[in-house]
């Protein structure tokens, strides 16, 4: 009878299929990388699986929070999670998926003072912070001091609007930004699983499009 242990692939197979599928020099670059998510709610959450399954070699994850039964709707965290640190809970579900993943946690909220500290081993940020204040503290300290890193924001992903109007767009040649830039939770609808997911995803594949070096015009 199998054991389950029996059934995870050996660091060199999940290599191995991570290269057949991407090709071994993207796959080379994306092992290389470290990313932060800066926020692991609904965005910060869903780009990390997305990350994970494509073989990102390290990803940092920033966030204070705990699990709670609100965020189950559209976060990627279990019933049984309830609790707690969503950085605890998040890496348990990432190394289900990518048990050779490299995981550098933070469980503290990110502010001006510790931003700079926290994100300096990282090559791509992700901003998926629900405050705008922290939204603008992260575009002002990346862009104006971080010669080099790249920055995904996320703007306008709230309602049942149309999933066509969620739209990668490039700010400067080291900030992109995704969302319809438009929506918000305080118009109706709140935020819903598929749209977060959609805006996520735009920003996961942002990430994976620049180590490629197939960078937006």
């Amino acid at each position: 009878m199998w054991e389950v242990a029996d059934l995870i692939p050996t660091r060199e197979e999940w290599n191995k299929a991570l290269s057949e599928r991407h090709g071994e020099n993207l796959q080379k670059k994306f092992s290389s990388a470290a990313v932060a998510i800066c926020g692991l709610g609904g965005l910060g959450s869903n780009i990390a699986i997305a990350l994970a399954r494509a073989g990102i070699g390290k990803l940092i994850l920033i966030d204070f929070d705990r699990v709670d039964i609100t965020n189950l709707h559209r976060q990627q965290y279990k019933a049984d999670q309830l609790g707690k640190f969503k950085t605890e809970a998040l890496s348990e579900n990432l190394k289900e998926i990518a048990p050779y993943i490299d995981l550098e946690t933070h469980t503290v909220r990110i502010r001006e003072d510790n931003a700079a500290e926290l994100l300096r081993t990282a090559d791509i940020i992700c901003e998926a912070c629900d405050e705008a204040e922290c939204k603008a503290m992260l575009a002002n300290l990346v862009l104006e001091t971080m010669t080099g890193k790249y920055l995904i924001a996320a703007s306008g992903m709230a309602g049942l609007g149309s999933a066509n109007s969620i739209q990668t767009r490039k700010i400067t040649n080291r900030f992109y930004l995704c969302g319809d830039e438009v929506s918000d939770v305080q118009d109706g609808v709140g935020l819903v699983s598929s749209r977060v997911m959609l805006c996520a995803a735009h920003q996961a594949h942002t990430v994976l499009r620049i180590l490629a070096e197939q960078l937006e015009v």
